[in-house]
Protein backbone atom coordinates (compact mmCIF):
# COMPACT_ATOMS: atom_id res chain seq x y z
CA UNK A 1 0.00 0.00 0.00
CA UNK A 2 1.45 3.34 -1.04
CA UNK A 3 1.84 5.71 1.93
CA UNK A 4 -0.10 8.95 1.74
CA UNK A 5 2.56 11.71 1.77
CA UNK A 6 0.03 14.04 3.41
CA UNK A 7 -0.70 11.65 6.27
CA UNK A 8 0.23 12.93 9.72
CA UNK A 9 3.25 10.85 10.73
CA UNK A 10 3.71 12.56 14.12
CA UNK A 11 2.79 9.76 16.53
CA UNK A 12 2.79 12.22 19.41
CA UNK A 13 -0.15 14.03 17.82
CA UNK A 14 -2.03 10.76 17.49
CA UNK A 15 -1.41 9.69 21.06
CA UNK A 16 -4.49 9.55 23.31
CA UNK A 17 -3.70 9.26 27.00
CA UNK A 18 -6.80 8.27 28.93
CA UNK A 19 -5.58 7.04 32.31
CA UNK A 20 -2.48 8.00 34.25
CA UNK A 21 -1.83 7.02 37.84
CA UNK A 22 1.03 7.99 40.13
CA UNK A 23 2.19 4.92 42.04
CA UNK A 24 3.94 4.68 45.37
CA UNK A 25 3.41 6.55 48.60
CA UNK A 26 3.50 10.23 49.44
CA UNK A 27 1.52 13.46 49.36
CA UNK A 28 1.04 16.35 46.95
CA UNK A 29 0.35 19.57 48.86
CA UNK A 30 -1.79 22.28 47.27
CA UNK A 31 -1.63 25.70 48.91
CA UNK A 32 -2.28 29.37 48.18
CA UNK A 33 -4.46 32.36 49.16
CA UNK A 34 -8.24 32.43 49.41
CA UNK A 35 -10.10 32.25 46.06
CA UNK A 36 -7.01 31.06 44.14
CA UNK A 37 -8.91 28.02 42.82
CA UNK A 38 -7.41 25.25 44.95
CA UNK A 39 -10.64 23.24 44.83
CA UNK A 40 -10.95 23.37 41.03
CA UNK A 41 -7.29 22.46 40.53
CA UNK A 42 -7.45 19.65 43.08
CA UNK A 43 -10.55 18.23 41.37
CA UNK A 44 -8.82 18.29 37.98
CA UNK A 45 -5.64 16.69 39.32
CA UNK A 46 -7.63 13.90 40.94
CA UNK A 47 -9.35 13.17 37.62
CA UNK A 48 -6.20 13.36 35.53
CA UNK A 49 -3.91 11.42 37.89
CA UNK A 50 -6.51 8.85 38.99
CA UNK A 51 -6.45 9.96 42.63
CA UNK A 52 -9.52 8.60 44.39
CA UNK A 53 -11.89 11.22 45.79
CA UNK A 54 -11.46 10.05 49.38
CA UNK A 55 -7.70 10.62 49.02
CA UNK A 56 -8.25 14.32 48.37
CA UNK A 57 -8.02 15.76 51.87
CA UNK A 58 -9.41 19.28 52.03
CA UNK A 59 -9.17 21.21 55.28
CA UNK A 60 -12.74 22.42 54.84
CA UNK A 61 -14.05 18.90 54.18
CA UNK A 62 -12.25 17.51 57.23
CA UNK A 63 -13.74 20.17 59.51
CA UNK A 64 -17.22 19.68 58.03
CA UNK A 65 -17.02 15.91 58.50
CA UNK A 66 -15.90 16.45 62.06
CA UNK A 67 -18.80 18.60 63.19
CA UNK A 68 -21.35 16.62 61.15
CA UNK A 69 -20.30 13.44 62.97
CA UNK A 70 -19.68 15.18 66.26
CA UNK A 71 -23.16 14.47 67.62
CA UNK A 72 -22.70 10.73 67.18
CA UNK A 73 -21.90 9.19 70.59
CA UNK A 74 -18.84 7.18 69.50
CA UNK A 75 -17.29 10.02 67.55
CA UNK A 76 -18.10 12.51 70.32
CA UNK A 77 -16.20 10.30 72.74
CA UNK A 78 -13.24 10.11 70.34
CA UNK A 79 -13.12 13.89 70.01
CA UNK A 80 -13.29 14.34 73.76
CA UNK A 81 -10.78 11.67 74.76
CA UNK A 82 -8.20 11.96 71.98
CA UNK A 83 -8.41 15.63 70.99
CA UNK A 84 -9.98 17.36 74.02
CA UNK A 85 -12.78 18.82 71.88
CA UNK A 86 -16.19 18.55 73.55
CA UNK A 87 -19.77 19.75 73.39
CA UNK A 88 -19.67 20.16 77.18
CA UNK A 89 -16.76 22.59 77.45
CA UNK A 90 -17.33 26.30 76.67
CA UNK A 91 -15.00 27.66 74.00
CA UNK A 92 -14.06 30.50 76.36
CA UNK A 93 -13.06 28.07 79.11
CA UNK A 94 -11.06 25.36 77.38
CA UNK A 95 -7.38 24.50 76.89
CA UNK A 96 -7.36 26.51 73.66
CA UNK A 97 -8.65 29.72 75.26
CA UNK A 98 -6.45 32.76 74.65
CA UNK A 99 -7.14 36.51 74.62
CA UNK A 100 -7.03 36.38 70.81
CA UNK A 101 -9.57 33.53 70.65
CA UNK A 102 -11.82 35.33 73.13
CA UNK A 103 -11.69 38.44 70.96
CA UNK A 104 -12.61 36.43 67.83
CA UNK A 105 -15.58 34.83 69.59
CA UNK A 106 -16.77 38.16 70.97
CA UNK A 107 -16.60 39.70 67.49
CA UNK A 108 -19.19 37.10 66.43
CA UNK A 109 -21.38 37.59 69.52
CA UNK A 110 -24.64 38.61 67.83
CA UNK A 111 -24.78 36.03 65.00
CA UNK A 112 -23.40 33.33 67.29
CA UNK A 113 -26.12 33.99 69.88
CA UNK A 114 -28.76 33.86 67.15
CA UNK A 115 -27.49 30.49 65.91
CA UNK A 116 -27.34 29.05 69.43
CA UNK A 117 -30.85 30.30 70.22
CA UNK A 118 -32.22 28.68 67.06
CA UNK A 119 -30.47 25.36 67.78
CA UNK A 120 -31.58 25.24 71.41
CA UNK A 121 -35.08 26.58 70.87
CA UNK A 122 -34.62 29.25 73.54
CA UNK A 123 -32.63 32.47 74.00
CA UNK A 124 -28.95 31.65 74.41
CA UNK A 125 -25.94 33.68 75.49
CA UNK A 126 -23.03 33.63 73.02
CA UNK A 127 -20.71 32.97 75.98
CA UNK A 128 -22.30 29.54 76.37
CA UNK A 129 -20.97 28.36 72.99
CA UNK A 130 -19.10 25.07 73.37
CA UNK A 131 -16.03 23.92 71.48
CA UNK A 132 -18.22 22.00 69.02
CA UNK A 133 -20.54 24.99 68.60
CA UNK A 134 -17.54 27.12 67.68
CA UNK A 135 -16.15 24.48 65.32
CA UNK A 136 -19.46 24.33 63.44
CA UNK A 137 -19.86 28.11 63.40
CA UNK A 138 -16.36 28.70 62.03
CA UNK A 139 -16.55 25.93 59.44
CA UNK A 140 -19.84 27.13 57.95
CA UNK A 141 -18.59 30.73 57.76
CA UNK A 142 -15.04 30.25 56.57
CA UNK A 143 -13.44 31.34 59.85
CA UNK A 144 -10.29 29.82 61.32
CA UNK A 145 -10.46 27.37 64.21
CA UNK A 146 -7.68 26.89 66.81
CA UNK A 147 -4.51 25.58 65.21
CA UNK A 148 -4.37 22.61 67.57
CA UNK A 149 -7.68 21.35 66.21
CA UNK A 150 -6.63 21.48 62.58
CA UNK A 151 -3.28 19.82 63.28
CA UNK A 152 -4.86 16.98 65.24
CA UNK A 153 -7.70 16.34 62.79
CA UNK A 154 -5.41 16.41 59.74
CA UNK A 155 -3.08 13.89 61.38
CA UNK A 156 -6.02 11.63 62.22
CA UNK A 157 -7.43 11.75 58.69
CA UNK A 158 -4.06 10.90 57.15
CA UNK A 159 -3.53 7.97 59.51
CA UNK A 160 -6.99 6.60 58.66
CA UNK A 161 -6.34 6.52 54.90
CA UNK A 162 -6.01 2.98 53.54
CA UNK A 163 -3.05 1.84 51.42
CA UNK A 164 -0.71 4.62 52.56
CA UNK A 165 2.28 2.54 51.48
CA UNK A 166 1.21 2.28 47.84
CA UNK A 167 -1.18 5.14 46.99
CA UNK A 168 -0.56 8.87 47.08
CA UNK A 169 -2.98 11.46 48.44
CA UNK A 170 -3.64 15.16 47.91
CA UNK A 171 -3.63 17.66 50.79
CA UNK A 172 -5.59 20.78 49.87
CA UNK A 173 -5.27 24.05 51.82
CA UNK A 174 -2.92 22.86 54.54
CA UNK A 175 -0.56 23.68 56.26
CA UNK A 176 -1.50 27.29 56.94
CA UNK A 177 1.19 28.26 59.45
CA UNK A 178 4.88 27.58 59.97
CA UNK A 179 4.13 25.61 63.15
CA UNK A 180 1.55 23.51 61.29
CA UNK A 181 4.09 22.83 58.52
CA UNK A 182 6.60 21.64 61.10
CA UNK A 183 4.01 19.39 62.75
CA UNK A 184 2.90 18.01 59.37
CA UNK A 185 6.44 17.04 58.36
CA UNK A 186 6.89 15.32 61.73
CA UNK A 187 3.65 13.37 61.30
CA UNK A 188 4.55 12.38 57.72
CA UNK A 189 8.03 11.29 58.78
CA UNK A 190 6.54 9.09 61.50
CA UNK A 191 4.46 7.40 58.80
CA UNK A 192 7.44 7.23 56.40
CA UNK A 193 5.55 9.33 53.83
CA UNK A 194 7.42 11.77 51.55
CA UNK A 195 6.18 15.12 50.28
CA UNK A 196 6.24 14.59 46.52
CA UNK A 197 5.53 18.21 45.57
CA UNK A 198 4.16 21.44 47.00
CA UNK A 199 2.05 23.26 44.40
CA UNK A 200 1.87 26.89 45.53
CA UNK A 201 -0.92 28.70 43.66
CA UNK A 202 -0.46 32.46 43.42
CA UNK A 203 -2.86 35.31 42.64
CA UNK A 204 -2.80 39.04 43.39
CA UNK A 205 -4.91 40.69 46.09
CA UNK A 206 -6.96 42.42 43.36
CA UNK A 207 -7.68 39.13 41.61
CA UNK A 208 -8.68 37.51 44.90
CA UNK A 209 -11.20 40.29 45.54
CA UNK A 210 -12.55 40.00 41.99
CA UNK A 211 -13.05 36.24 42.20
CA UNK A 212 -14.63 36.42 45.64
CA UNK A 213 -17.08 39.01 44.33
CA UNK A 214 -18.12 36.66 41.53
CA UNK A 215 -18.82 33.70 43.80
CA UNK A 216 -20.90 35.82 46.23
CA UNK A 217 -20.50 33.90 49.48
CA UNK A 218 -22.03 35.49 52.58
CA UNK A 219 -18.65 35.55 54.34
CA UNK A 220 -16.91 37.26 51.42
CA UNK A 221 -17.28 40.87 52.54
CA UNK A 222 -14.26 43.08 51.86
CA UNK A 223 -13.05 43.23 55.47
CA UNK A 224 -13.11 39.44 55.81
CA UNK A 225 -11.32 39.02 52.49
CA UNK A 226 -8.61 41.50 53.42
CA UNK A 227 -8.05 39.65 56.70
CA UNK A 228 -7.72 36.38 54.78
CA UNK A 229 -5.17 37.85 52.41
CA UNK A 230 -3.22 39.33 55.33
CA UNK A 231 -3.30 35.90 56.97
CA UNK A 232 -1.94 34.39 53.77
CA UNK A 233 0.95 36.86 53.68
CA UNK A 234 1.70 36.60 57.41
CA UNK A 235 1.15 32.87 57.95
CA UNK A 236 0.59 30.74 54.83
CA UNK A 237 3.54 32.16 52.88
CA UNK A 238 5.93 31.51 55.80
CA UNK A 239 4.64 27.92 55.95
CA UNK A 240 5.64 27.47 52.30
CA UNK A 241 9.03 29.04 53.05
CA UNK A 242 9.51 26.53 55.86
CA UNK A 243 8.64 23.63 53.56
CA UNK A 244 11.17 24.96 51.05
CA UNK A 245 13.85 25.15 53.76
CA UNK A 246 13.20 21.58 54.87
CA UNK A 247 12.49 19.90 51.52
CA UNK A 248 14.56 21.93 49.07
CA UNK A 249 13.44 24.39 46.41
CA UNK A 250 13.05 21.65 43.79
CA UNK A 251 10.12 20.26 45.78
CA UNK A 252 8.19 23.56 45.55
CA UNK A 253 6.44 24.67 42.34
CA UNK A 254 5.07 28.22 42.15
CA UNK A 255 2.00 28.19 39.91
CA UNK A 256 0.41 31.29 38.40
CA UNK A 257 -3.27 30.72 39.21
CA UNK A 258 -4.44 33.60 37.01
CA UNK A 259 -4.09 32.50 33.38
CA UNK A 260 -7.27 33.72 31.65
CA UNK A 261 -8.23 32.40 28.22
CA UNK A 262 -10.49 34.51 26.02
CA UNK A 263 -12.54 33.50 22.98
CA UNK A 264 -14.00 35.97 20.47
CA UNK A 265 -17.66 35.29 19.76
CA UNK A 266 -19.68 37.54 17.51
CA UNK A 267 -16.93 40.10 17.72
CA UNK A 268 -16.99 40.11 21.53
CA UNK A 269 -14.10 38.81 23.64
CA UNK A 270 -15.40 36.52 26.38
CA UNK A 271 -13.65 34.69 29.18
CA UNK A 272 -13.57 30.91 28.70
CA UNK A 273 -13.53 29.73 32.31
CA UNK A 274 -12.85 26.06 31.57
CA UNK A 275 -9.88 26.82 29.33
CA UNK A 276 -8.62 29.29 31.94
CA UNK A 277 -8.70 26.54 34.57
CA UNK A 278 -7.06 24.19 32.09
CA UNK A 279 -4.16 26.64 31.70
CA UNK A 280 -3.51 26.51 35.44
CA UNK A 281 -3.88 22.72 35.51
CA UNK A 282 -1.34 22.50 32.70
CA UNK A 283 1.13 24.53 34.76
CA UNK A 284 0.45 22.35 37.82
CA UNK A 285 1.13 19.16 35.83
CA UNK A 286 4.37 20.67 34.55
CA UNK A 287 5.22 21.51 38.15
CA UNK A 288 4.76 17.83 38.97
CA UNK A 289 7.30 16.96 36.28
CA UNK A 290 5.04 15.48 33.60
CA UNK A 291 6.31 15.90 30.01
CA UNK A 292 4.58 18.52 27.86
CA UNK A 293 3.44 16.11 25.15
CA UNK A 294 1.76 13.89 27.74
CA UNK A 295 0.03 16.85 29.38
CA UNK A 296 -1.34 18.01 26.05
CA UNK A 297 -2.74 14.60 25.24
CA UNK A 298 -4.21 14.17 28.75
CA UNK A 299 -6.07 17.45 28.58
CA UNK A 300 -7.18 16.97 24.98
CA UNK A 301 -8.68 13.55 25.76
CA UNK A 302 -10.94 15.09 28.40
CA UNK A 303 -12.41 17.96 26.38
Amino acid sequence: MTPNPHEDLDLGRRLIIRDIEITGSGVIILTGPSSCGKGEIAKALCALLSIERDRWLSMGDILRRTYERARQPDFMTLLRDRYSISDQVPILDCIDSTPELARKVEEQAAPLAAILSEKRGAPADWRSATQLDWLEYCTTRGLLVPNRWTQALIAADIQQLPDLDRKIFLLDGYPRTRVAAQRLLEDLAALNLPVLKVLHLSISKQEMLHRAGLRGRIDDDRDALMKRFDFYVESVQPSVDYLKEQLGSDRIALIDAHQPHYETRDGVSQLDLQRSIENVVRSALRGLGLPRFAIGRMLASRR
